[in-house]
């Protein structure tokens, strides 16, 4: 048996690795601690509720006293925990330290003291900051974060390597491009569009939509993620992505092809403050020495998402709120 921590498991990500955790590894028992704060929905892990092998907890990373216990019978632990919108981090870093940087450092302590087999901390390609033109990041490529969210988690990385460096705590960092698919909260940009045109709203797009992101598809970043806890070298940084780098305009018009939709409804608005332009990621490294890659063409797992959504409207309907159903810039939305 194999014991794992799991935090920010009713996250999108974290809810759907919990789900291929399970099913992937019979002697797998996990225990997903989640303050449940706006991100996180209950009806993500609602299935599991009678599964032996799953518990949960309501819990805030940053009470170390619960983090310690629940860690003390953990063999290895799954750090998905942050607060991760960009636009909110604008109108308030702070939340954005405190939960992404301070209780990160909670599950360090612990883990630390109780001597876990591996700590796994799931990070973003956003702490490089924007790539030029012809540029992808490898692991050693230098931080340069741009937004409040982005330094937060580059902050939370080397608290990470520190305590790997300082006192042997065998972890692994994920630093992973754009997730979509099923589950993702509706403010999230895929979602946003795909919610906005079944309701038939306009689109918001930031600036002229020619912002370039690399997309990948949850489930083969959960299998990225199996990988590096099953084989992956302590002290090592992995980048995943899937190769699939578009602009959000050209995103956007996919998503209104599946769904038959006129590119009349795409509305652009005027640009978040620090927008990087392009992320680009190099991750010859899992793929050589884990032996990882996606499984699933971004076209495909596109329509598998878009099809989620439309079929799915008792999820997200109680989800919706002013920052999905306005269409104004982020500056006019707090």
């Amino acid at each position: 048996m194999d014991r794992l921590l799991v935090t920010g498991g009713l996250g999108f990500i974290g809810s759907n690795f919990i789900h291929d955790r399970l099913a992937k590894f019979s002697d797998s028992h996990i225990v997903n601690l989640d303050a449940v704060s706006y991100g996180a929905n209950l009806q993500n892990l609602a299935d599991l509720a009678n599964n032996p092998r799953y518990r949960f907890e309501k819990c805030d990373v940053r009470n170390m006293e619960r983090v310690a216990e629940l860690v003390s019978n953990a063999d290895v632990v799954v750090n998905f925990a942050a607060e991760t919108h960009v636009d909110r981090s604008i109108s308030n870093p702070t939340a954005f330290l405190e939960s992404n940087v301070i209780g990160t450092c909670s599950l360090l302590e612990a883990a630390r003291k109780n001597k876990v087999k591996k700590f796994v901390q799931i990070s973003t390609d956003e702490v490089y900051g924007s790539a030029s033109s012809g540029e992808s990041f490898n692991e050693t490529s230098i931080l340069r974060p741009s937004s409040p969210y982005s330094a937060s988690k580059a902050a939370a990385d080397m608290f990470v390597i520190s305590y790997q460096k300082t006192y042997g705590i065998p972890i692994v960092i994920l630093r992973c491009t754009n997730n979509f698919g099923a589950n993702q909260f509706p403010e999230k940009f895929i979602p946003k569009a795909i919610i906005r045109s079944l309701l038939g709203k306009d689109i918001p797009i930031y600036g002229n939509g020619l912002q370039i992101r690399d997309w990948i598809y949850v489930k083969d970043f959960c299998s990225a993620i199996n990988l590096a806890i099953e084989h992956g070298s302590p002290g090592t940084v992995y980048n995943v992505s899937a190769g699939n780098e578009l602009a959000n305009l050209e995103v956007v018009k996919k998503i209104l092809a599946i769904l038959n939709k006129s590119t009349d409804i795409i509305h652009f608005v005027e640009d978040r403050p620090g927008h990087d332009l392009r992320y680009s990621l190099n991750s010859s490294i899992i793929r050589t020495m884990l032996g990882w890659k996606p499984h699933l063409e971004f076209e495909d797992a596109l329509r598998v998402t878009v099809d989620w959504y439309q079929a799915n409207e008792n999820w997200w309907k109680p989800l919706l709120n002013e920052k999905i159903l306005s269409p104004t810039p982020w500056k006019e939305s707090w």
